[in-house]
């Protein structure tokens, strides 16, 4: 038998007060009660740790020796206790999730805004890396989720779709194709081509879907990040294609983006986590904020 939590209390409240009818009544029980965990906590240590008489109680040298130890004990109980409650109820915890740089840097901040306002205690470590790496850290358990474009089906990735991301073209503000309701992929190609580096998913996404038109997708300039593009796009060096939700992003660093067909390029994203993983309470809660957010 091994001692159990009723039992390290009891053993506190008589040691504390040296006096069983004080301790029973500090701990709403009752003296046989208290005496009956005692006595279980003797048996599962193996010897005394209280002397009793008709006029006195005290602490045996072992008992002497455990009342710090479990003091201890039960400090460590109750702030582990607490801890987890505190979780539960969403007052703090911690989640990490890995996010594509599109996505990270447009839609993520005023969803983890929103999130904030509710749950002030949870710290969120936000991932911005490609797509592929996305994947990559959910598998590994680096972290409890990720947002990205819809991956293969797969047995290991669960995948909650949050919408379609169309891309759009992105051109110098002074092009004549920046004046068009709708630029066409011939026109934007007239243009030195500018886009991420690989093993980026837009850049494969883009150059499978061009391959199937027919298209090869000659490339000037390359970066690995998409403020890069932008850039370089504003400073008229080319022009570049990037998901609509790097609208906002692009008009901030100077370019102007335009809708794009001929062939109109769009793929799914979603919310991606381990398929037979239970998200944590803070890692569920930033979810759910996050398909009310995207989804409404």
């Amino acid at each position: 038998m091994k001692m159990n939590i009723k039992q390290l209390r009891a053993f506190l409240a008589v040691a504390h007060t040296l006096n069983f009818a004080q301790a029973s009544e500090r701990l709403n029980i009752s003296q046989p009660a208290l005496s009956l965990s005692i006595r279980g906590l003797e048996e599962a240590l193996g010897g005394a740790l209280l002397m009793r008489t008709t006029r006195r109680v005290a602490l045996t040298p072992e008992g002497e020796s455990f009342f710090p130890m479990a003091r201890q004990l039960l400090a460590d109980w109750d702030n582990a206790e607490e801890a987890l409650r505190q979780r539960f109820t969403l007052q703090r915890g911690k989640v990490s999730i890995a996010a594509m740089p599109s996505f990270a840097a447009n839609q993520l901040p005023p969803i983890l805004k929103r999130f904030r306002d509710r749950y002030a205690g949870i710290n969120v470590a936000v991932h911005d890396v490609i797509n592929e790496q996305v994947f990559e850290m959910i598998r590994e358990g680096r972290v409890e989720m990720g947002i990205a474009f819809e991956p293969e089906p797969s047995d290991t990735l669960h995948f909650t779709p949050l919408g379609n991301d169309r891309f759009v073209a992105v051109v110098p503000h002074d092009s004549p194709l920046a004046s068009k309701e709708q630029i066409s992929w011939r026109e934007l190609l007239t243009l030195d081509f500018i886009t991420l580096q690989r093993p980026s998913a837009v850049r494969l996404l883009l150059e499978q879907a061009l391959a199937r038109s027919g298209t090869k997708l000659e490339v000037a300039f390359e970066s690995h990040q998409l403020v890069t593009v932008g850039r370089m796009v504003a400073n008229g060096l080319g022009a570049s294609a990037v998901p609509a939700l790097c609208e906002r992003q692009m008009g901030e660093l100077g370019a102007k983006c335009v809708p794009l067909i001929g062939p109109c390029i769009e793929r799914r994203i979603g919310l991606l986590r381990l398929a037979q993983h239970q998200l944590s309470t803070a890692a569920q809660a930033l979810a759910e904020v996050i398909e009310g957010e995207v989804s409404g």
